[in-house]
């Protein structure tokens, strides 16, 4: 009967233990529950994660309860919520993290917003909403972390180096002008009626005119002289060499008579049996039988053999001699003269007094004679007035605009620019950089991965991929580049050595580039180094100053110098 008794009592007893742990509300949870990894908070790209790691103490977490916990960073006139979690007791009925009354447990809670420059002073908290038996009750926030260091969001896109259209203006233009002089067989005599034919009269009148005028000067001249590949080849060899002297003699002489002393180099060459030559115009020809005689020539590749093969071949050999052999007792003689364009003095002058007399190559190169960006935009301006259906003339205005920071400008030219050349990649590139500049980093990506193969699209892939967060993809796309992005990505991956060298590189230094030099120098443990680039920075942009003020980058420096 005791036994019974004793047994009872124990059951209610543990009744009563379990209606207690349901009972009673969830306490207040305490800062030192939590730790937050990384502790400050750090950006990724242009986002803030964040992993909260908390302990919950034992007989702390009712088995009835639900607790939704909300991560919020909150700063002077703002707060930016994460996703909420769940965590319960083990009697309630949700889908989170389960915590044992009796021995407590472990909670994570994932942390991520997209950064805004305000951030860099702030805390992180938890906020805390319970459900315990149908009633909602909300516990305080406790603080579990501060501020943000947003190194990773200094990409420095108004640096990127936008596509231009290539002009095509070529300062010296290559001409050629030749004539042929025929021969009888088996003489190498010059004929009259040969250098008085519509085509040599031609070839030595523009050579005459290359001669008189300003802007052209005669390069070179050269003589290939040929024998017909019938007869032998000791005799071939020694009738072309003549036809070669012979025509070098009569363009010697003909160069003097015309007075014509500037003429580069007269060179020449002779050629006994033009088989080659012979090949081909038996392939145009509509000779009946000349797929045999092609066969012939692939089949012996002895001069001498081919030649008395053909022989053999009586029905053809006619139709050889009378239309092919005679097209290959010639010397042909070639001019290279040289069209001098316009100087760059010439058609800066131009630009400036009549912009109408340049062409289209000639105005869009005046655009590449300077490197101030005003007067490109003025060139690039007035060369769409006049080239208004030339889509780089738009293009390369758009350019320009995005250098001098014109966002809008720069959309508005470009958007013209790809009207007129919808798949030009050049122009798919720089509206690919005006919308990183925006901030719209999925049209950049499409726009940017679509141009594939411009040179400068390397650069700015790497920029786009800073600003997702993958660095060592940067990396790659950057290259061995000297510039703030490059360098950016290398602070990022923690190579500091690299990153100095890469700063130091850079040619024309701005602001950027030394406030990342002095990034460098903090977590390098360089006070000197963190100094001397802050003032430099502060002298190019006053605004450095109360950035790095509100850096935790430079959180151990006395910065009440700048």
């Amino acid at each position: 009967m005791i036994m019974k008794k004793t047994l009872v009592y124990l059951s209610l007893g543990a009744v009563v233990l379990s209606m207690g742990s349901c009972s009673k509300k969830v306490g207040e949870f305490a800062s030192e529950y939590f730790t937050t990894n990384p502790t400050p908070l750090e950006t990724v790209g242009q986002t803030v994660p964040a992993t909260i790691s908390g302990t919950v103490p034992a007989k702390f977490m009712p088995k009835n309860a639900v607790v939704t916990v909300t991560p919020v960073l909150a700063w002077d006139g703002g707060e930016a919520s994460s996703s909420q979690v769940v965590f319960q007791g083990e009697n309630a009925r949700a889908n989170g993290q389960v915590i044992s009354y009796k021995e407590g447990g472990s909670v994570t809670i994932p942390f991520n917003v997209r950064y805004q420059p305000e951030m860099q002073k702030s805390d992180l908290y938890l906020d805390f909403k319970v459900n315990q038996g149908g009633n909602d009750y909300v516990l305080p926030r406790v603080k579990v972390g501060y501020g943000v260091i947003a190194t990773s969001t200094m990409t420095d896109v108004a640096t990127l180096t936008p596509a231009s259209a290539p002009s095509g203006f070529e300062r010296i233009i290559q001409e050629k002008y030749s004539a042929e002089i025929k021969f009888l067989i088996n003489q190498a005599n010059i004929r009259a009626n040969q250098v008085n034919a519509a085509d040599y009269v031609d070839f030595n009148g523009q050579l005459q005119k290359a001669n008189e005028a300003p802007n052209r000067e005669i390069a070179g001249v050269t003589v290939n002289s040929y024998a017909s590949p019938d007869g032998s080849l000791e005799f071939n060899t020694q009738l072309a060499e003549k036809r070669e002297n012979n025509t070098v003699s009569y363009v010697e002489n003909q160069l003097k008579k015309d007075k014509i002393t500037e003429f580069g180099e007269l060179t020449s060459s002779f050629t006994p049996e033009d088989w080659e030559g012979f090949q081909q115009l038996v392939e145009k020809s509509n000779i009946q039988d000349k797929e045999l005689i092609l066969s012939v020539l692939k089949m012996y590749k002895d001069p001498e053999m081919r030649e008395k093969e053909l022989r053999n071949l009586s029905a053809v050999f006619d139709e050889l001699a009378d239309e092919i052999l005679p097209q290959l007792r010639y010397s042909k003689v070639i001019a290279t003269v040289n069209v001098i364009g316009k100087s760059d003095e010439q058609m800066n002058k131009e630009f400036d007094t009549d912009p109408s007399k340049l062409s289209i190559d000639e105005i869009l190169f005046v655009g590449t004679l300077t490197n101030d960006l005003n007067r490109k935009k003025a060139i690039y301006t007035e060369a769409t007035k006049l080239y208004p259906n030339d889509f780089r003339t738009w293009n390369n205005l758009g350019a320009v605009e995005y250098q001098l920071g014109n966002y809008d400008a720069a959309s508005k030219a470009l958007a013209k620019a790809a009207k007129i050349a919808p798949n030009d990649k050049q122009v798919e590139l720089n509206e690919g950089l005006v919308a990183l500049a925006n901030d719209n980093v999925s049209k950049a990506k499409d726009l940017i991965g679509g141009a594939a193969g411009v040179p400068e699209a390397a650069s700015a892939l790497g920029v786009l991929y800073l600003e997702e967060g993958k660095v060592s993809n940067a990396l790659n796309s950057f290259g061995g580049e000297k510039n703030n992005n490059a360098a950016l990505a290398q602070i990022l991956s923690k190579d500091y050595s690299a990153a100095k060298n890469t700063l130091a590189s850079i040619k024309n230094p701005n602001a950027t580039t030394y406030y990342l030099a002095a990034v460098v120098g903090a977590r390098t443990n360089n006070e000197n180094m963190v100094l001397t680039n802050l003032r430099e920075a502060v002298k190019l942009d006053s605004k450095m100053a109360e950035k790095a003020k509100n850096d935790l980058e430079f959180a151990s420096y006395n910065l009440s110098s700048l």
